[in-house]
């Protein structure tokens, strides 16, 4: 219709996400469903494959338009027409990537999902690759066609760099990161805020999934009876689970006088700060 690489381009683009939304929406059905026998911790972890198959769906639309915008600048085919009505889609197309930009990470950070985030990464790309091609046709329609293809160019390297912080994030939640440092402070912050804790070594949290998983040894009086021992630990493992990010929490309760603490700078860092 505008006779634009860059509005093609970020037809290819949007047609993209059309496809990888449906799957979006179908896996995150899929997490809803309740643990059974066989995944007795539910099905969460569906979610960074989700978002894996999202990174290909970006790949392809990113590949397809760098193909299609080196042809055009090798061939030096480079003709636009209707330039008013490419720059009109655009903005819209702008406008309307920004308002589901902030919906969908909205809708991510509040759920803590891996999928949705991957969504609304797209769609902030999307906004600059959009400002990109509007650019592009506009100086296309002022005298500069080759302003068109290099604008198409620079959408396909925005998709592209989509794909790798998806593809990165996720196979982090595939293989076990870390959390983020003040989550780790947080929960050890948790374990020490009670009275009957002297101490905490051998912190581990770890991503399974969209979900931290979260084990720790906590120092207590040595006569301290099973059951106060055991209150101890329900109301710390209660207090850390509160953390919106944690799933499981598996504390271990060690006599202080058994002599096991070991450093632990993270720990070291939450008494510091105290």
């Amino acid at each position: 219709m505008t006779g634009s690489l860059a509005v093609e381009s970020e037809a290819v683009n949007s047609l993209a996400d059309s496809v990888y939304s449906l799957v979006t929406v179908a896996g995150l059905y899929l997490t809803t469903r309740p643990p059974d026998f066989e995944h007795p911790h539910g099905h969460e972890r569906i979610e960074p494959f989700v978002g894996l198959f999202v990174a290909l769906g970006i790949f392809a639309a990113g590949f397809t338009v760098l193909y299609q915008s080196g042809t055009a600048l090798l061939s030096g085919e480079v003709a636009v027409t209707r330039g008013p009505t490419a720059v009109a889609v655009l903005a819209v197309a702008a406008a309307a990537k920004f308002g589901l930009y902030r919906y969908v990470l909205a809708a991510g950070d509040r759920h803590n999902s891996p999928a949705l985030t991957a969504t609304a990464l797209d769609n902030r790309n999307d906004i600059l690759t959009a400002l990109a091609a509007l650019a592009g046709v506009a100086g296309a329609a002022a005298g500069y066609p080759i302003l068109d293809p290099l604008a198409a160019v620079v959408v396909a390297v925005g998709i592209l760099y989509t794909g790798v912080e998806v593809v990165r994030d996720n196979l982090g939640y595939l293989l076990g990161r870390a959390p983020p440092e003040d989550l780790r402070q947080e929960i050890v912050r948790r374990a020490l805020e009670h009275p009957d804790v002297e101490g905490a070594h051998d912190v581990v949290a770890h991503y399974v999934g969209p979900e931290v998983d979260v084990s720790l040894h906590i120092e207590v009086e040595g006569d301290r009876t099973l059951m106060e021992a055991h209150d101890i630990e329900t109301t710390i493992v209660d207090s850390i689970r509160e953390i919106p990010e944690v799933d499981d929490v598996f504390v271990h309760v060690d006599p202080r006088e058994a002599g096991e603490w070991k450093p632990d700078t993270g720990v070291d860092r939450v008494t510091d700060g105290e």
